[in-house]
């Protein structure tokens, strides 16, 4: 496989990303076969002293991205979509199962344990900033691999 490929193989260590003052921790998501709907879960921190927020986010591996949360109606809890996520200054907002995250609606391939998945967030003042999902065991809560406090300082 050439640079088509999407999932590449590597351990799930902890990796972050900046995008001006907006830093984005450990990107990753749980291992999924293709044709369902994966999740993408993160922290995102303002460290800088503007408001910005995450309006959507683009992923070649899924037909369609949305950000949704999850509530609880009537005894029942329902994930539904939302237009975007408030980051005010100073402020972290973590993306995780249960709470807000990124659906990949539509996989196109499977989500492989130990892969890397290339996700693109959109910021209305930060941009786009690419990042990859570290990929876990199907039915993990988050942290597989992770060191925490270390981070391979990705992005600019």
């Amino acid at each position: 496989m050439g640079a088509g490929c999407l999932a590449l193989p590597i351990p799930a260590l902890a990796h972050s990303y900046k995008a001006g003052e907006i830093e984005i921790a450990h990107p990753w998501s749980r291992a999924a076969p293709a044709g369902i709907t994966g999740a993408g879960y993160m922290t995102l921190t303002n460290k800088g002293g503007t408001a910005d927020r995450l309006v959507g986010a683009r992923a070649v591996i899924a037909r369609t991205v949305e950000i949704h949360t999850h509530s609880m109606e009537g005894g029942v809890m329902r994930m539904r979509p939302v237009p975007g996520i408030d980051l005010p200054p100073g402020a972290s907002v973590t993306l995780q199962p249960g709470g807000l995250h990124i659906m990949l609606i539509g996989l196109k391939q499977p989500l492989v344990k130990d892969s890397r998945v290339p996700l693109t967030l959109v910021f209305e003042k930060a941009g786009e900033v690419p990042v990859e999902l570290a990929v876990e065991a199907a039915g993990s809560r988050g942290g597989g691999g992770r060191e925490h406090g270390h981070s391979h300082g990705h992005g600019g």
